[in-house]
């Protein structure tokens, strides 16, 4: 006589325990989400600006200039006096204020270079360019000031070309977030990979379409 065996029964109260992923879908979703929102409108700015600065042959803006000539009253004259040994100089704030006022020139508070009896200031800016000369024993000055319009300066901004150092911190954080923006999204395309049949052939293009036009495509 056989007897049939019997599957064993689990001891009472046992409970099978899921290892639970190391980042679950829900977090997942919402750092691709916020990632997302905060990469948008930059995304956007750098795709035009990508197309802009790759066809900057084609997209050509006329530039503008604006040179302005004079001289500092005699009273301001010593508080351009230099040292013989000076290579910088910060302008007073005087000098500032009487270029506002009577030129309608700003300047920014930036270090001037010296060369003997000359002072000369930078001022390059993105989307355009602008220096000053100023003569320390006349106190002869000339200003100019090179506008090349809006799509050179958001190609400069593109590009990080004398933004300043808040600007580049600011790219950082962007740069980061894009990371993320990218890494989640790659969690997300695997999860979802067996019902979208589509998702690693594309995965797979995206990968070798950009190593295929660096080794094939690009002059060297």
């Amino acid at each position: 006589m056989t007897h049939s065996k019997k599957a064993p029964r689990e001891a009472v109260g046992s409970t099978k325990v899921k290892k639970k992923p190391f980042i679950n879908l829900m977090t997942i979703r919402k750092w691709h989400w916020m990632s997302s929102a905060i990469c948008f409108i930059c995304m956007l700015l750098f795709s035009v600006t990508g197309i802009t600065l790759n066809h900057a042959g084609i997209i050509e803006s006329k530039p503008t200039t604006v040179r302005i000539a004079g001289q500092f009253p005699e009273e301001l004259l010593p508080q351009l006096a230099v040292k013989s040994e000076q290579k910088n100089i910060e302008l007073p704030v005087v000098i500032h204020d009487w270029l506002r006022a009577h030129k309608a020139i700003n300047l920014d508070a930036a270090a001037a270079e010296v060369n003997g009896t000359e002072i000369y200031l930078p001022l390059a800016r993105p989307g355009g360019d602008a220096w000053l000369s100023i003569d320390t024993e006349t106190g002869e000055f000339e200003y100019e000031s090179t506008d090349r319009g809006w799509i050179s300066y958001f190609n400069d901004i593109h590009k990080g070309r004398n933004t300043g150092k808040a600007w580049i911190y600011f790219m950082d954080i962007f740069a980061v977030a894009c990371i993320i923006f990218s890494i989640t999204g790659f969690l997300l395309l695997q999860r979802y990979a067996d019902t979208r049949s589509q998702t690693w052939p594309l995965l797979i293009a995206g990968l070798i379409l950009p190593i295929f036009f660096m080794l094939f495509l690009i002059h060297k």
